[in-house]
């Protein structure tokens, strides 16, 4: 049996998750989940700066501070923390484990970078279509800043299986980080459809941090004993495929198989046809059971084949945007609000500004359900509300309208309705605008490479 904690569900997860998983319990592995498709815009954004950057500089922190526990308890670290970079990554840590005066051995996976081969595979015939509009990409061509391919977990356990402490990935599969350190513990083939199922499946439920732990979580959440100190998910791996999630004692939290049932449904898609890099698990053959306190047993997991393909993650320009707010207070805090939506709006037919889309959003008055007739304030309800947030977007093409744009938001403190109590951090900022293509590409297309 082998122990994987996961430590990190996000970029900008607790700092202090992975510090903790080392030091509050035994484990064998940490993964980390830095990953995710608007992390990679933000990190080419950086790497377009600064050819050493475009991976998450919070790993390397966090190696810094752990480095001589990972040593002392022989943990082995698996990261997607990478990126767009996975080089200047494993410099920065063995940069750090020099500081130590330890010495470390580091593996980066890549190769899932396909940036710059686009243009000759698609010269040879692939239309990288986007997965959800069947579009061709030739459409965006020429705006795409970043295009990775989602590796699965061989790789990974290849890294292990040459002694590495540390692997660093760029773009993986989620549940690969955890599934690569079974593969090599194990020895599971390439075709034991079952098992990496399984494997794919625990993965699954850990890569979101807390997220399995009871954080997040709709059933009695109330109850939830402890969540300022929660613990983090722990993965118990046996060599037959049988999983228990727990995690550390005395840690807060709730490991309960309405909390893993939860995770589970996070981001599956069909449930029959969970598709990984490295099989199709059938979600709906899962079977949970609570183990004792905070253990919950996953068993019966089925798999088959995986697919011929990789899921790509492009990234490419689409505009500018900017957004700004206005608080309202009471009386008639709603009625202001949308007063003040319906001047903005005026103002920008009167100036000629034409956007491809303008969002406003009441913020105390149900804006997290949009137009939902239920969601609407009734008038009885509407004139008690003690303040309205009106915040109010635009996006579009060309930055020169977005920008005139940003100077309309402020006038309503004086030209607007009454009782403005706040003007959001002044004058809206323009952004670019980074948008996301989901496309496949034939596995014999790309090869992982595995540095030591």
């Amino acid at each position: 049996m082998i122990r994987i904690a996961n430590g990190q569900g996000f970029w900008g997860d607790s700092p202090d998750a992975p510090v903790e998983q080392i030091r509050r319990g035994p484990i064998d592995y940490l993964t980390l989940d830095y990953l995710a498709e608007l992390t990679m815009s933000i990190l080419q954004k950086q790497r377009s700066r600064d050819p050493e950057a475009g991976y998450a500089r919070d790993f390397v922190e966090m190696i810094d501070r752990a480095l001589p526990d990972l040593v002392a308890k022989r943990v082995r670290v698996v990261a997607n923390a990478g990126g767009l970079n996975p080089q200047a990554c494993r410099r920065a840590v063995l940069a750090a484990a020099k500081k130590h005066g330890l010495d470390i051995l580091v593996a980066t996976v890549t190769g899932d970078d396909i940036t710059s081969r686009l243009d000759d595979m698609m010269d040879r015939g692939i239309a990288f279509a986007n997965m959800d509009t069947g579009e061709p990409l030739s459409s965006v061509r020429s705006r795409v800043r970043s295009a990775n391919a989602y590796f699965g977990a061989f790789p990974i356990a290849a890294a292990l299986g040459r002694g590495a402490q540390i692997v660093i990935t760029g773009r993986c599969a989620d549940a690969a980080l955890a599934l690569g350190p079974m593969i090599h513990e194990f020895g599971w083939g390439p075709e034991e459809w079952d098992r990496l199922a399984a494997g794919t499946v625990g993965g699954h439920v850990i890569e979101c941090g807390a997220q399995a732990t009871g954080g997040n979580c709709q059933i009695d959440w109330e109850t939830i004993p402890d969540l300022a100190d929660i613990g983090y998910p722990i993965l118990e791996a046996e060599a037959d495929g049988r999983l228990v999630i727990t995690k550390h004692a005395g840690t807060g939290g709730r490991v309960s198989v309405p909390s893993v049932t939860e995770q589970l449904l996070y981001e599956i898609g069909d449930p029959r046809s969970y598709a990984s890099p490295d099989c199709i698990a059938d979600f709906t053959t899962i079977r949970l059971q609570q183990a004792g306190a905070d253990r919950v047993r996953l068993h019966g997991v089925r798999g088959r084949a995986a697919t011929d393909s990789y899921k790509v993650s492009m990234s490419y320009f689409a505009g500018y945007k900017a957004a700004g707010w206005v608080c309202y207070a009471w009386p008639d805090a709603y009625r202001k609000a949308q007063a003040g939506d319906r001047i903005l709006r005026g103002r920008l037919t009167r100036l000629g500004l034409r956007f491809d889309a303008v969002h406003s959003e009441y913020l105390g008055a149900s804006a997290c359900h949009g137009g939902m007739p239920s969601a609407v304030p009734s008038p009885e309800m509407a004139a008690q509300l003690p303040e309205i947030v009106l915040r109010f977007g635009v996006r579009g093409p060309d930055r020169a309208p977005v920008e005139r744009f940003t100077k309309e938001i402020a006038p309503l403190v004086l030209n607007g309705p009454p009782s403005v109590t706040g003007l959001g951090s002044g004058r809206p900022k323009v952004e670019e605008v980074v948008a996301y293509w989901p496309t496949l590409v034939p596995k014999t297309e790309v090869i992982a490479e595995v540095t030591l």
